[in-house]
C-alpha cells in the first residue's frame, strides 16, 4: 500500500526533477572516482592490474548490498533510504584525499558503491512506480540520460588534480550535499502493494523466474558494466602506458563516449518498440565488437580514434536501458522489481570483470590491449543473444503445439 499524502512541496513534477537530479549526481561520482583515482594510482606506481582490483571495489560494494535494499525500502520508504545513500556518499568523497592508501581506498570505493546502489534502487523503483503507463518509457529514458551526462562530466575532474588533489572530491561532495539538500523537500513514499507482495515471494524463486524466462535480457547490464568500467578504469592507464596525451583521454575522449549515448538513446528506444527489442540489441553488440577491433589500428590518429568513440557510444551507450525495457517484454510486472536487481548485481559483476581482465591484458598483451577486451566480451554476448533467439523459437514452437 502506497502511504501518502499530497504536499505542497511533493507535486509529481518536483519529485521527478529531484530523483533525476539524485541519479545524475551519483553517475558523477562513479565517472569522477574511476579516472581520477586511476590516474593517482598510476603515478604512486600501482601496477595496472592492481589498479584494476581497485577500481572493482565499487561494484563489489553494489553486489554486497543488492540483496538488501527490497526490505528497508519496504519498510521505511524511499526517501529515508536515498538521503542514508547520499550522506554515505558525501563523508566517503571527502574521506578519500586524506590518505592515499590502495587498501584505504579500496574500503572507501566499496563503501561508495553501496551508497550509489541504496540511491539508485530507490530512485528507479521511486520513478517506475509514480510514472503513467503513457509517460513511462519516456521518463526513464531521461533517467537513464542524467546518469550518463553526469557520468560524462565525471572523467573531466581529472583537469583538477593539476590544481590540487582535493578538488575533485570537494566538488563531488559538494553536489551531494546540494542533492540532500533538494531531498529534503520532498514527501516521503512507500512502494505499491504489488511490489510488496512479490517482494515476500519465496527469493529464490523469483530469481529462478527471471532467469528461466529473460535470462538474456539481464546480460546488456553485464555488458554495459564491463564496457563503461573497462574505459574509465583502464583506459587512463592503458593511455599513459601507450604515450597517449592523458588530458585528450579524460577531457575528449572519454566523455565523448557518453554524450554520444545521449544523442541516441530515445531514438534507439523508440526503434527497439518498432523491430523489437532482440534484433537492436544483436545489431549493436555486433557493430560495437567490429568498431572496438578497428580501434586498435588507428589510435594513433586521434581524430579517427575520437570519431569512433563517439559513434561506438551512439551504438553501445543505450545498452543497459534497452535491456531493462526487454526485461519488461519478457517478465510479468511483478517480477520486474526482481529483474532489476538481478540487473544491477551482473552490470557491478561486469564492472568489476571488466578492469581486472583489461588490467591484466594491459600489462601481457600490452598495444591494443583494452579493445580486445571489450571487443571479445561483445562478441560472447552477441553469441548469447543468438542462442537466447534459438531457445525462444523452440519455446513458442512448443507453446504453439499445446494451444
Amino acid at each position: 500500500m502506497i502511504r501518502m499524502t499530497e504536499h505542497p512541496k511533493n507535486n509529481p513534477v518536483y519529485r521527478y526533477w529531484v530523483l533525476v537530479g539524485m541519479v545524475l549526481i551519483a553517475g558523477f561520482s562513479q565517472g569522477m572516482l574511476l579516472p581520477v583515482l586511476a590516474v593517482m594510482l598510476e603515478g604512486s606506481g600501482v601496477s595496472s592490474s592492481a589498479n584494476g582490483l581497485n577500481a572493482a571495489a565499487l561494484y563489489i560494494g553494489i553486489i554486497l548490498i543488492s540483496p538488501f535494499i527490497e526490505k528497508p525500502v519496504r519498510k521505511y520508504g524511499y526517501k529515508p533510504v536515498i538521503v542514508v545513500g547520499l550522506i554515505i556518499l558525501c563523508i566517503s568523497l571527502m574521506l578519500f584525499p586524506l590518505w592515499q592508501a590502495f587498501w584505504f581506498w579500496f574500503a572507501l570505493r566499496l563503501i561508495v558503491g553501496i551508497a550509489d546502489n541504496l540511491i539508485h534502487f530507490s530512485t528507479q523503483v521511486w520513478i517506475s512506480t509514480t510514472s503513467t503507463p503513457e509517460k513511462r518509457g519516456r521518463q526513464l529514458s531521461l533517467y537513464g540520460l542524467a546518469f550518463g551526462m553526469g557520468f560524462g562530466l565525471g572523467p573531466m575532474m581529472t583537469r583538477l588534480l593539476e590544481v590540487n588533489d582535493y578538488l575533485p572530491f570537494i566538488v563531488a561532495s559538494s553536489a551531494s550535499v546540494i542533492a540532500w539538500i533538494f531531498m529534503l523537500f520532498l514527501k516521503n513514499e512507500w512502494p505499491a502493494s504489488d511490489f510488496e507482495t512479490a517482494s515476500q515471494l519465496n527469493t529464490i524463486t523469483r530469481y529462478k523466474k527471471v532467469l528461466k524466462l529473460a535470462w538474456f535480457a539481464l546480460l546488456p547490464g553485464f555488458c554495459f558494466g564491463y564496457l563503461e568500467a573497462s574505459l574509465h578504469g583502464n583506459y587512463p592507464v592503458y593511455a599513459l602506458r601507450m604515450g597517449i596525451d592523458i588530458q585528450f583521454v579524460t577531457v575528449f575522449l572519454l566523455p565523448s563516449f557518453v554524450f554520444g549515448s545521449l544523442i541516441t538513446q530515445l531514438p534507439l528506444g523508440i526503434l527497439s518498440d518498432k523491430i523489437g527489442r532482440s534484433k537492436v540489441l544483436l545489431g549493436l553488440m555486433a557493430s560495437g565488437m567490429i568498431i572496438f577491433f578497428f580501434m586498435s589500428f588507428i589510435e594513433h590518429i586521434p581524430s579517427l580514434l575520437l570519431s569512433l568513440f563517439i559513434i561506438a557510444g551512439m551504438l553501445l551507450g543505450s545498452l543497459f536501458s534497452l535491456g531493462i525495457a526487454y526485461l519488461a517484454d519478457l517478465v510479468p510486472a511483478n517480477l520486474l522489481p526482481t529483474g532489476n536487481v538481478m540487473t544491477a548485481v551482473l552490470f557491478a559483476v561486469g564492472s568489476m570483470i571488466g578492469p581486472v581482465v583489461g588490467g591484466f591484458l594491459i600489462e601481457i598483451v600490452g598495444q591494443g590491449a583494452i579493445y580486445y577486451s571489450i571487443s571479445a566480451m561483445l562478441a560472447v554476448m552477441f553469441a548469447a543473444g543468438l542462442l537466447f533467439q534459438i531457445q525462444l523459437k523452440k519455446q513458442n514452437a512448443i507453446n504453439n503445439q499445446a494451444a
